[in-house]
């Protein structure tokens, strides 16, 4: 059934892409459809470039990649000026939970913006392009005001709130336009795509200690707003829609700004999903917030960085294989094996943890096997769409909405449990070293009940079970 269930969506799908590609560009550069078995005289015919490969589908890809390791990779090194921020002046004589605020904030809002992107895009589809320049610009000019801060809510509003708003306007039409370009191939191009926060989150750890260790905080974040200006700004030039985009005439109606008919909204299967991701990313952000500060105590500053490089990194093999598994396997159960493998490295390899080398192991299995969850998005949103699949960008930003929460409940929550930890418990011990054995608990059970919801998931996928549309009244 759940084969059926996807080849139904592939169908679906390739027949707009059938209808699409019947779509003629007129010397004026306007689009209007045609079903003539000739062209008029004189027309300009625009063949529209293949789906699932060829050079324009991958320079799709490959600028999207891009796109990713400089938006999220950035992100995911957060934990360098963390560590920084609390070690060295102005900064350290405010709260870790905070500094720690900054990070969580810029990644919560580029995860929640999603859903209210996806509703003006709709509307607005001939604003793509002008939006991401804008959210670039947005981006980089926040990162080089907050290089002036001198007080944490600062940094709060300027590398965490601006810096998000403009961050997810530049990258969320990545998202939007992937189910455009690849179809068959969509998990594989997701996690190729995907893999850019890991390939940042590996090399960046590196760029950014160096260049707080020489220059500071201050002339670091004037770098590095200058550096994404160029790449992302070159990236930008790659990522076009494969479909012409419909040219709105002024006083012309536009689409709803939220559309009719949201079949998503009773299919159990959305709920599913969208819980069992939340509880997966209560799991995921505490590791990738405090892995570096854990490492410090078994080891130097310089292990951290590789720690976290590591972490990252295997994000990259694991979103890629994910990814590449969920085109050829039904998702559910590929969901139910990274948690499970997640929750047993975060028990027993982290739990016990009191050397470098049992960290580093750590940081490969789970950085792997959680990183890579995230490959399964794309999948899951076209599925979760049922027999719409143009609404499959709506469901991933209402899940992306879900996991922008749990992006600031979790690392709050193991905040809270390491701060209580660290003062009754102090240097090793037989399990939790280092005042970390209740987020290690925490981060072990969150990945554990992921397991179990990605049972659920399998059980609804399969299901014919639909919310009353009272109930949703």
């Amino acid at each position: 059934m759940a084969e059926v269930v996807h080849e139904s969506l592939n169908d679906d799908y390739e027949m707009s892409s059938m209808a699409a590609e019947s779509i003629q560009t007129i010397d004026s550069g306007s689009a209007a459809p045609a079903y003539q078995p000739e062209p008029q005289d004189g027309a300009n015919v625009q063949e529209l470039p293949a789906v699932d490969g060829g050079r324009k589908a991958w320079t799709f890809c490959v600028s999207a990649f891009i796109l990713e390791t400089m938006v999220w990779g950035f992100g995911f090194s957060y934990g360098i000026f963390q560590d920084y921020y609390t070690s060295h002046p102005p900064f350290n004589t405010a709260s870790p939970v905070a500094i720690a605020a900054v990070g969580t904030t810029s990644i919560a809002i580029q995860y929640a913006e999603c859903l209210l992107l996806s509703f003006f895009f709709g509307r607005y589809p001939d604003m793509i392009t002008r939006y991401m320049w804008g959210g670039l610009g947005l981006a980089v000019i926040s990162l080089f005001i907050s290089s002036f801060a001198t007080k944490v809510w600062q940094l709060i509003l300027l590398q965490g709130v601006l810096f998000g708003i403009g961050a997810g306007l530049l990258y969320f039409p990545v998202i939007l336009l992937l189910p455009q370009w690849f179809v068959r191939r969509r998990g594989l191009a997701g996690g190729i795509i995907f893999a850019g926060s890991g390939v940042g989150g590996f090399a960046f750890p590196f760029v950014l200690n160096a260049l707080l260790s020489r220059t500071g905080y201050a002339w670091t974040l004037r770098a590095w707003s200058l550096c994404m200006l160029l790449v992302s700004g070159i990236a930008l030039l790659g990522l076009r829609p494969r479909v012409p985009v419909a040219k709105f005439q002024p006083g012309q109606p536009r689409p709803r700004f939220i559309p009719p008919g949201l079949e998503f909204l009773e299919n159990p299967l959305f709920y599913a999903f969208a819980v069992t991701n939340i509880i997966q990313a209560l799991s995921y952000f505490p590791v990738s917030l405090y892995i570096a500060t854990f490492t410090k105590s078994v080891g130097s500053p310089l292990s951290a960085t590789i720690v976290l490089s590591l972490f990252n990194s295997s994000g990259v093999v694991g979103q890629i294989l994910i990814g590449h598994l969920s085109d050829r396997f039904p998702y559910p159960w590929i969901m139910f094996v990274s948690a499970l493998g997640s929750g047993i490295a975060a028990f027993l390899l982290w739990g016990f943890a009191t050397t470098l080398a049992q960290v580093l192991a750590f940081a490969i299995v789970f950085g792997g096997l959680s990183g890579g969850f995230s490959s399964i998005w794309p999948v899951a949103a076209a599925d979760c769409a049922g027999s719409k699949p143009e609404h499959a960008g709506i469901t991933f930003g209402s899940t992306a909405l879900c996991k922008g929460v749990a992006a600031v409940i979790g690392p709050i929550i193991s905040g809270i449990l390491y701060e209580a930890g660290r003062s009754s418990t102090q240097g090793h011990a037989r399990y939790g070293s280092f005042g970390f054995g209740t987020v290690e608990i925490f981060v072990g059970t969150c990945a554990i009940a992921t397991s179990i919801g990605s049972i659920l998931v399998a059980a609804t996928r399969n299901g014919t079970l639909r919310i009353p549309r009272a109930a949703r009244a």
